[in-house]
């Protein structure tokens, strides 16, 4: 009985592995489109750094669901009405971490940094509270 079970945990494990890594391309896709939207708002002046967050919280939205619900988490089962609300529902709490990123690193009241500074948190933070949600409320 004990081998079985090391052999499921096993397998498991590989599949939740296999997963996370899924999940690191498609997100980091995603947080390409994000950057890529984002950058030029924020770094030509275009407009605010949040309005740009908020630009590039909507292209990253939008690619991301697609990439991770028919990628990242295949094999869930998890059919597209049931996972939509929920997958926007997560979404909206990474918009709030990265508004928060934005908001402490670029605005004048505190540290006042470039422009740049919040896609490192978003880029190394924000991804691992979004897969924690996903694959365990979204996608499960």
């Amino acid at each position: 009985m004990d081998a079985v079970r090391n052999k499921f945990l096993t397998a498991q494990n590989r599949e939740t592995f296999w997963q996370i890594v899924r999940f690191g391309i498609a997100g980091g896709l995603a947080t390409i489109c994000y950057a890529a939207v984002y950058s030029p708002l924020a770094a030509f002046k275009i407009t605010s750094e949040q309005v740009a967050n908020i630009a590039g919280y909507l292209v990253a939205m939008l690619s991301g669901y697609v990439l991770h619900s028919k990628w990242s988490f295949r094999g869930h089962n998890a059919s597209a009405r049931s996972s939509a609300p929920k997958f926007f529902a997560v979404s909206l709490v990474s918009y709030a971490v990265n508004t928060f990123w934005v908001w402490l690193f670029t605005d004048d009241a505190m540290l006042a940094g470039p422009w740049w500074w919040p896609l490192i948190p978003i880029v190394l933070v924000t991804p691992l509270v979004t897969f924690a949600l996903n694959r365990l409320w979204v996608f499960a």
